[in-house]
C-alpha cells in the first residue's frame, strides 16, 4: 500500500471535508526534458502549485503512479479502485489526478468498479503542465476540489474546464485546447462558476455502494472502412471474448454477400463471442432498426446494440461484465442495465 500524505492545513480551522487526492501522473504532473514531456512531479510539491485548497478541505493525498497516459493499462484501473475502496469509510470524496488522452477510459471503467457511490469520485487532469507559466492545471484541481466538497456531490465524475461529466459520457475531442473534454449523448451534471457548484442532475439512488475488482481484457474494437473484408474476423476468432463493431453511420454494417461480415459474425457468435454493434459516428448514437444493412444484424437476438454508448463505456463496461457473468443472458441484462447514466434505449 503507498503512503498516504497528510497536507498540512492552512486558513481558519472549521469543520471540513476529508478528501483523497490520488495522484496517477499525466500531462498535469509532467517536466519538460530533452526526451519530451515526462510526469516528474512529486505529490507534495504538486500541491504547492495549488495554495488556495488547503483552506478548502482536509487534504491527504497519495502517489499511486505516475504514468503517461498512453500507458495506462486495465490493472491501473484496478488499483485505482483498490484505493478507494480500501479507504472509503474515511474520506467524503476522491479526487484523481490523471493523464487526458485515457481518462475517458479510466472514468467509464471505474464507474462499473464502483457503483452507487453516495461519495464523489472526481478524475481530472490538464492540458498543460502545472509547473508552466500558461496552464489549466490549477483551475481545474480547484474546480475538483470545489465539486468533490458539495453536499449533493455523487458517482464518478470528471471535471474539466469547469464542467462536470458523468464518467461514463466524457469523451476527449481536443488534443491541444483546454475545454478538451465534452459530454456526449447526455447533459453536463453540473457546472462550476466563480468558485460555486450549480448541479443539474442530482443521483437519488439510495442503493449501497458496490466494489469489483475484475476486468477481462479480451474485449476488441474493429471499426469498418469501406473495403474491408468480412475475413478480417477469422483473426478476432478465438482470441477475444467480445468484439465491438463500430459500423457507418446509425451502425450499418456492409451486407452484401462478397463482403462475407454476416457469414462471418455469425461464426464468432457459434464460438462463443458476445458481437456489440455500435456507430463511428460519435454523437446521437445508432438505429439499426432504419436500413436493411442494420437490420440484417439487428434480426439476431445474440447481438447487441451499443445505442448512444460511448466507446469507452462500451469498451470498459463489457470488461466488467465478461468478468462477472457466465451466460449470453447475463451479458445482456447487464449490458443494458444503466449505470452511471450510460445508456438510453
Amino acid at each position: 500500500m503507498k503512503e498516504i500524505l497528510q497536507i498540512e492545513e492552512r486558513g481558519e480551522k472549521r469543520m471540513m471535508k476529508q478528501i483523497l487526492v490520488i495522484s496517477t501522473g499525466g500531462t498535469i504532473a509532467c517536466r519538460s526534458t530533452e526526451k519530451g514531456l515526462v510526469p516528474q512531479i512529486a505529490m507534495e510539491e504538486f500541491l504547492n502549485y495549488v495554495p488556495k485548497i488547503h483552506g478548502m478541505c482536509k487534504l491527504h493525498a497519495i502517489q499511486l503512479m505516475n504514468v503517461d497516459s498512453t500507458n495506462m493499462q486495465p490493472k491501473n484501473w484496478l488499483q485505482i479502485a483498490s484505493v478507494i475502496k480500501e479507504n472509503y469509510q474515511k474520506y467524503d470524496g476522491f479526487v484523481i489526478l490523471h493523464a487526458t488522452d485515457t481518462m475517458a477510459y479510466t472514468a467509464a471503467a471505474l464507474s462499473y468498479l464502483i457503483q452507487n457511490s453516495r461519495k464523489p469520485i472526481v478524475l481530472t487532469g490538464a492540458q498543460k503542465p502545472i509547473d508552466e507559466d500558461i496552464t489549466d492545471a490549477k483551475s481545474n484541481i480547484i474546480q475538483s476540489i470545489l465539486y468533490a466538497t458539495s453536499d449533493a456531490s455523487t458517482n464518478v465524475n470528471f471535471v474539466f474546464d469547469g464542467e462536470v461529466i458523468a464518467g461514463t459520457r466524457g469523451r476527449k475531442i481536443r488534443s491541444k485546447s483546454f475545454n478538451a473534454f465534452t459530454s456526449v449523448n447526455f447533459p453536463h451534471k453540473a457546472v462550476v462558476r466563480d468558485n460555486k457548484v450549480f448541479h443539474y442532475i442530482e443521483d437519488s439512488s439510495e442503493l449501497p455502494v458496490e466494489f469489483y475488482d475484475n476486468l477481462n481484457e479480451r474485449v476488441f474494437v474493429l471499426q469498418l472502412i469501406p473495403g474491408m473484408s468480412g475475413d478480417i474476423v477469422d483473426y478476432l476468432k478465438n482470441r477475444y471474448d467480445a468484439v465491438i463493431i463500430e459500423g457507418f453511420g446509425v451502425g450499418g454494417i456492409p451486407s452484401c454477400e462478397e463482403m462475407k461480415f454476416k457469414e462471418k459474425i455469425d461464426e464468432l457468435l457459434d464460438v462463443g463471442t458476445e458481437i456489440v454493434i455500435t456507430t463511428q459516428v460519435p454523437m446521437e448514437g445508432s438505429n439499426l432498426d432504419i436500413y436493411e444493412v442494420g437490420r440484417t444484424f439487428k434480426q439476431n437476438a445474440r447481438i447487441l446494440e451499443a445505442y448512444d454508448m460511448t466507446l469507452e463505456a462500451i469498451v470498459t463496461k463489457l470488461m466488467w461484465i465478461l468478468a462477472n457473468s457466465y451466460t449470453h443472458e447475463d451479458v445482456r441484462k447487464l449490458f443494458y442495465k444503466k449505470i452511471n447514466y450510460d445508456i438510453e434505449r
